[in-house]
C-alpha cells in the first residue's frame, strides 16, 4: 500500500498511540530499558490500517516518542532512507525495541546496510557497534560469502567477556550464529563459548534455548538435524 491515506496527522497518530498505552504493558517494558506501553500486536495493525506512509514516518521519527519510532519503521520505505539519515536515526534509537526494529526492519533492508554494518563496528559507542554486530549476525546466517569468519571469532574471543551488556549480547549472538551455520567453525565457536562462560548462568524460562552460546548452538543443529533426518516408515 502506498501513501494514500489523507487525514492523518502526527497528533492523530500520537493521540491514537496514547490510548492504545496500557500501564502494564509499560511496566513490563521497563524492566527491559525500554519506555512505552503499548501492546506490539495492536501497533502492527495500526500499521497495517496506516500502509506505507514515508513522509508521515519521518515526523514520527522526529518526535522521539518510542512506541511512534516503533511505528516508524513498520511504515517507512527502507530504500528511501539515505546512509548519514539511517547513521543519525541509529543514534537516537537508545531503547533495546527501537533499537532492534530499525536494524531488522529498516537498515537491513536499505542499499546502505554494508556500508554501515562495517562502519558501526568499529564505532566507539557500544550501541552503535551492537548495531554493527548484528548486521554481521545477519551476514553470517545468509550471505557469508567474504566475511572472514576466523577473524570474527578472533575478536569475540578477545572483546565479548568484558564487553558493554548490549554489545556483548549482541557478539554473542554472532559467536552462536557461527557455530550453528558453519560446521568448519562450530568446535572452534563451541571453544570460545564453554572458554568465556558468557551467559553461562543466564535465566532462561522453560521451553526457551539458553543463549549461552554452547547450549545454543547444540540445540539449534539437533534440531535441525532431527528435521532433516529421513522418517523411518513401516509397512
Amino acid at each position: 500500500m502506498t501513501e494514500t491515506v489523507t487525514g492523518t496527522t502526527v497528533a492523530d497518530v500520537l493521540a491514537e498511540l496514547a490510548t492504545l498505552a496500557d500501564p502494564k504493558v509499560r511496566q513490563v517494558n521497563e524492566r527491559h530499558g525500554d519506555d512505552h506501553g503499548v501492546n506490539l500486536g495492536r501497533l502492527r495493525a495500526l500499521a497495517k490500517r496506516l500502509g506505507t506512509r514515508q513522509e508521515l514516518a519521518r515526523r514520527l521519527w522526529a518526535t522521539d516518542d518510542s512506541a511512534a519510532k516503533l511505528l516508524t519503521t513498520l511504515i517507512c520505505r527502507p530504500k528511501a532512507f539515505g546512509r548519514d539519515e539511517l547513521d543519525a536515526m541509529l543514534r537516537r534509537a537508545r531503547t533495546p525495541k527501537v533499537h532492534d526494529w530499525l536494524v531488522t526492519y529498516v537498515v537491513r533492508k536499505s542499499p546502505h546496510a554494508e556500508q554501515l554494518r562495517v562502519a558501526w563496528l568499529a564505532d566507539p559507542d557500544p550501541v552503535v557497534a551492537s548495531a554493527g554486530w548484528a548486521l554481521t549476525t545477519d551476514r553470517v546466517a545468509r550471505k557469508p560469502a567474504g566475511l572472514d569468519l576466523a577473524g570474527l571469532l578472533d575478536v569475540i574471543e578477545a572483546e565479548l567477556r568484558d564487553a558493554p551488556a548490549r554489545l556483548q549480547w549482541a557478539m554473542n549472538h554472532c559467536l552462536a550464529q557461527i557455530g550453528i551455520e558453519h560446521a568448519d567453525h562450530r568446535a572452534r565457536a563451541m571453544g570460545i563459548g564453554e572458554r568465556l562462560g558468557v551467559l553461562r548462568d543466564y535465566p532462561t524460562p522453560p521451553n526457551c534455548t539458553s543463549p549461552y552460546a554452547p547450549v545454543w548452538i547444540t540445540e539449534v543443529v539437533r534440531r535441525r538435524r532431527d528435521t532433516a533426518a529421513p522418517t523411518d516408515l513401516k509397512t
